[in-house]
């Protein structure tokens, strides 16, 4: 097989060695086009980048390591993969740490990352309801956090769905669609569900219903606990779950208690996961834009390898209510 040197790729592409350089050490300018012509002839080739003398020479991996909480979950499954597949179309491999909400977990897998050197952390979600802290001992390493604030905005750029927006437009839905004593139901504390707390309480507010822990708001510890508030609190007509899973629960234990679903009780959840549309009933729920969130946490990250990161920037990403028969 012909052995392919960099001056072979500058040869083929039409340009200068040092353009190849910068195109695969992604340094210094260059026009997309060329870009383009040179990863095409290097593909084509089959040409192979000495990545450790190019990560002596650049103190580059091209490596991003991924912490998410639970990669069982539907709506972190599928972001972490859309993200991966636009960081390797960039040319960077990534490490994926699934925590387990887990805050030694955590802390293990943040010193590991920081060993290898990689270039950069994307954060995602996190082990509890504190802010994310990252003190790197041996480099500067940026990172980047999704639906978990970081505990000092300065350090970072935080990106989030609009968790406020979508639960008061679902709320809002479920009280103008006849709810009178609407219930939110939690199984976690996190930043991203006290937004959405937040916005439950908000929507209540703008209808003039009071709020108290002790009639609108159960933290579920364990299902058993939900039937017994329902039998606390006959009038409940609505709910708000935060997120699809403890909804499609709810919906199961309702059925059990032979609870008529809408016409009882409607029901909300928050993520939009597949199987929402397939129960019976179908499940309402707000949808997060995965898409959206991953092509602007990459953009985000990359600019911050370069040094080039607005810290301190907020980014949130519209939610959408969508409408099913678990709701009138």
């Amino acid at each position: 097989m012909t052995q392919y040197s960099i001056k072979d790729i500058a040869k083929l592409s039409g340009v200068s060695t040092a353009t190849v350089s910068r195109v695969i050490n992604n340094k210094g300018k260059y026009s997309e086009a060329t870009r383009e012509k040179v990863l095409k002839v290097i593909k084509k080739t089959g040409y192979i980048i000495d990545e450790s003398a190019q990560s002596l020479r650049t103190n580059m991996t091209k490596t991003i390591g991924i912490l998410v909480p639970d990669i069982k979950n539907h709506f972190f499954a599928d972001l972490v993969q859309k993200i991966e597949e636009i960081l390797f179309k960039k040319g960077y491999s990534t490490f994926i740490c699934n925590t387990a909400r887990n805050s030694t977990k955590e802390k293990t897998y943040l010193k590991r990352l920081e060993n290898k050197k990689v270039d950069a952390i994307i954060v995602i979600s996190g082990s509890g309801k504190d802010g994310f802290k990252f003190e790197s001992s041996l480099k500067q390493i940026p990172f980047v956090c999704i639906d978990r604030e970081p505990q000092s905005i300065n350090d970072t750029i935080f990106i989030s769905s609009n968790h406020y927006q979508g639960a008061l437009d679902a709320t809002t839905y479920l009280l103008n669609h006849g709810v009178k004593h609407p219930l939110i139901v939690s199984n976690r504390i996190s930043t991203s569900s006290n937004s959405r707390l937040t916005g439950f309480k908000e929507a209540l507010r703008k209808n003039n219903i009071k709020f108290t822990k002790a009639n609108n708001y159960l933290l579920l510890k364990k299902e058993t606990d939900f039937i017994s508030f329902i039998k606390k609190h006959p009038n409940i007509d609505g709910i708000f779950a935060t997120d699809d899973n403890i909804a499609i629960k709810l919906l199961v234990k309702l059925k059990e208690i032979k609870k008529k679903i809408p016409d009882d009780i409607q029901v909300i959840g928050f993520d939009n996961i597949p199987i929402d549309q397939y129960i019976i009933p179908s499940l309402s729920t707000v949808a997060q834009n995965s898409d959206r969130i991953a092509k602007i946490t990459v953009r985000n990250v990359l600019s911050s390898i370069k040094g080039q990161g607005e810290k301190g920037s907020k980014i949130l990403i519209p939610t959408k209510l969508i409408i099913r028969k678990s709701t009138k």
